[in-house]
This record gives structure tokens, sequence and C-alpha cells, in this order.
């Protein structure tokens, strides 16, 4: 039978929806599962996935894979789901849900070749222990640059920076487009080389975003910030969450159709007086400086 399963969104879904693909092969060891997704480049090497094909190039899709064919269609979107809607579960438990899975825990998780880590890590040398950050998100043409639901604010991440910049060498994961860090190392790369990066790491300050879905499925903890969305739909619980502080402010939310605050931080629901009350920078420094000075080895 062919189980073929369509992810739309981000880079950061199709991460997670490894574990759904974990998930459903568990259910249903003997069939192939299809994956549709505009990010081929997660699915690589991943032994739960049979074939993966960009979800923006399917020609003959139909007569190559239903077609007369034994087929389960999961299709639908989890975002439109109540459960996720109302927040009471995990994005992943909902996901499953939705298609009659079986959801035990199953996390993340990437599959890097010798080859790849061998490749990419000599883009990367470092003559300190190295720290990785993604303090924005979100795409392209987004209008506002720094969207107050996700991102860490400016003066929060330039002190971090500025409070280890002599210990680490730390490499922004950032787009061109994308706000920058005094005494970083900028780093736009492909995927599967961000993915080294990351797995070189020994410390990782992130945000709601595809580095910190990365950083899981690689098998490392990370500290993540937190604004709009919230851990437990799609974070994890080895990690260290830093919840934003209690709202000082009344928030316009003329805008708010299914979810509280749209991602793109949109200016008149910003909940606060100010950035500066969206985090206690002290309580991030300190996350990190408990943090082991470690690697992931293999």
């Amino acid at each position: 039978m062919n189980i073929i399963l369509s992810i739309e969104g981000g880079i950061g879904k199709s991460i997670m929806a490894t574990a759904v693909c974990e998930a459903i092969k568990k259910q249903y060891p003997k069939d192939d599962l299809i994956v549709l997704t505009a990010y081929t480049e997660v699915f690589l090497c991943n032994p739960n996935v049979y074939k993966c094909l960009n979800i923006n190039n399917l020609q003959y899709f139909y007569r190559d894979f239903i077609e007369g064919k034994d087929v389960k269609l999961f299709l639908h979107n989890p975002y439109s789901e109540t459960k996720f809607i109302t927040r009471e579960e995990h994005l992943l438990e909902t996901w499953c849900e939705m298609f009659g899975i079986n959801y035990n825990g199953e996390m993340p998780k990437l599959y890097l070749t010798e080859r790849e880590e061998n490749f990419y890590s000599q883009m990367f040398n470092s003559d300190k222990p190295i720290m990785v950050m993604q303090t924005n998100g979100g795409a392209h043409n987004q209008n506002v640059k720094y969207s107050w639901t996700r991102d860490i604010p400016y003066s929060v991440a330039q002190y971090v920076v500025n409070t280890f910049k002599e210990e680490y060498n730390i490499f922004h994961i950032r787009r061109e487009d994308q706000i920058g860090l005094e005494n970083t190392i900028p780093v736009h790369a492909d995927f599967r080389a961000l993915a080294v990066l990351i797995k070189m790491s020994s410390k990782r300050l992130l945000i709601d975003s595809f580095a910190q879905h990365t950083a899981q499925a690689l098998g490392l903890d990370s500290i993540v910030t937190w604004v709009g969305n919230t851990p437990s739909q799609f974070g994890y619980d080895n990690n260290t969450n830093i919840i934003a502080n209690e709202e000082n402010e009344i928030a316009e939310l003329k805008n708010s159709v299914f979810s509280k605050y749209q991602i793109n931080g949109d200016l008149l629901e910003f909940p606060f007086k100010s950035e500066n009350d969206i985090f206690n920078v002290e309580d991030i420094i300190e996350a990190l400086r408990e943090v082991k000075l470690s690697v992931l080895e293999d």
C-alpha cells in the first residue's frame, strides 16, 4: 500500500513531521510511505520514507502513485484541528491523532551521512567552542523584519553576544535580509550544512523556528525562547524553555481568528509596553551558563 503524507508549511514543520513518519511506519511497517513537501532535503536518508517528492513538482503523480493502487491518504493540515487551535496538546499528538496513528512519544530525527559531516564541517572551522544563535524567523517577503511574536529582541540578543563573545565563536543563523548582530559570524547556508553546524555547536540559543527542531532531531538540548507560541505545542521538554514575561499592555486583537497572535508580529497586537519587557535577559544568560561544554558524540 502507498501511504501518502502531505506537509504544508515551513521547513520546521517538515522536520517535526519526521516524527509523524516514524509513528506511521510503526503502525504500517510493510507499506510504502511517500512524503510530499517543499523541503525534501529534510527527509534524505530517512529509513521510514520510501520516497520524498517536492510538493510543487508532482507531474504524473496520480498515474504513478494512486491510479490502480491500494492507497491511504494523509493530506489534512493539523493546524486546522480543534485541539491544535485550543492548545490542548502537542502538535505531534494532534497530527498523529487526526490520522488514527498511535503516538508514543516519537521525536523528530535527521540522518546526516559521514561524508556530509566531513564536508560541511570544514565551513565552520573554529578556534573556540561554537555557540549557535537563531534570533529571527519568518519568510523572505516578511514586511516587518522583527516579529515580536517569535523573535528575540535585538537588545537582548546583542547582550547575550557581548556576554559570551570572548569564550565562544558565535555563529548567527540568519538570512541576508534579517537583522544582524555585532561580534557574530553570520551564516546563510543550505539546510544540511546548517544541521552540521548545529551538531558541532556546544551551546544553542534558539527561537521557535527550524533550528530548534533541527537540534532536537539531532538529539541536542537547546535554550529556546517563547513569546506567542508555547513549548507545550511546538517545543520539547528536554530543552530549557524561556517563556516571555507576563503581558503588561492590552493588545488590539481585531485581526485574531484561530490564534491569539499572528506569527508575523502584527504591530497592533503587541502586548508589552516595550521589547525590554518581554524577557529577563539574565534568565537567558544563566540558562546558557548552565549548559555543559559538550557537543554530540557519535
